[in-house]
């Protein structure tokens, strides 16, 4: 005896049942009897024993529905955009191929900053807080690090920081430190012998000042201007660079200002890209 269940399965050759077009769409029965209800894709056709089925028509609405939704659309809005008289079949499929365009590309930087972050922290060379204090002295504290990640953990830059830095061997971290000292000795020598912020000279030294902040990430002459409002904001960095000579945080600060400017980059306006 054959039951209601298998008879709803069967369609006319014009059409697909609910639980047919659910398998081929990829979506559950129940999603469709909800959009089906809100009126946003309705069965248009009937089986031989009353059974609405779906049309050819019908699916390729499905399909459409399915790339708005994943492209964040509210359900009201796709039947809108639908459902305009005024619409272009191709305008539609234009709109949708660039914005999933758009979705891929962001993916995409997402996805290589993933994969960097994986091979930094699975193939990279880190150092014990041991070593750390070992290189960059008795002033130094591990936990600087620690909080360096939760703060900016999940920035682009973090992800470039962590690859790079994962590449070198403990030996390359005594040269960074090296030249780090080596920058702050001229920075602080510069600042007592009174040196212009926007000389030649100070323009010289806000870009190896700069340059050592871009062997971990790119640092553009705007980032480097939101670093220098954290020197004189961030009472952690007013106190280390002033501890080299008093003032010196200040000097640095303006000494990037100028070279910013220099570089076409407005201080006031700058911003962290």
């Amino acid at each position: 005896m054959t039951t209601d269940a298998q008879r709803q399965e069967w369609a006319d050759p014009g059409g697909l049942t609910v639980g047919r077009t659910a398998a081929l769409v990829g979506v559950s029965v129940k999603t469709l009897h909800h959009w089906d209800a809100i009126g946003l894709v309705c069965p248009s056709g009937r089986t031989w024993s009353g059974y609405r089925v779906y049309s050819d028509d019908d699916v390729a609405r499905i399909h459409r529905v399915l790339v708005y939704r994943e492209l964040g659309f509210p359900l009201a809005e796709i039947g809108r955009i639908l459902d305009d008289p005024e619409a272009d079949a191709r305008d539609h499929l234009r709109r949708q191929r660039s914005q999933l365009v758009e979705r891929i590309s962001r993916l995409q930087q997402m996805l290589g900053a993933v994969d960097r972050m994986i091979g930094a922290s699975s193939t990279g060379i880190r150092l014990t807080p041991q070593q750390q204090v070992e290189i960059f002295g008795d002033d130094w504290q591990p936990g600087w690090a620690e909080e360096a990640e939760a703060r900016w953990g999940d920035t682009a830059q973090w992800a470039q920081y962590a690859e790079r830095a994962a590449a070198l061997t403990p030996e390359d971290w005594k040269e960074v430190a090296a030249s780090v000292e080596a920058l702050n000795a001229d920075l602080a020598a510069a600042a007592r012998a009174g040196v212009a912020p926007g000389s030649g000279e100070a323009n010289a030294l806000a870009e190896r000042h700069r340059a050592s902040i871009a062997r971990y990430f790119d640092c553009t002459h705007a980032m480097h201007v939101c670093l220098g409002r954290k020197y004189t904001g961030d009472p952690g960095f007013t106190a280390f660079y002033d501890a080299l000579t008093p003032g010196l945080a200040v000097w640095l600060r303006d000494v990037i200002f100028a070279n910013a400017e220099a570089h076409g980059v407005h201080p006031e306006s700058a911003t962290w890209e």
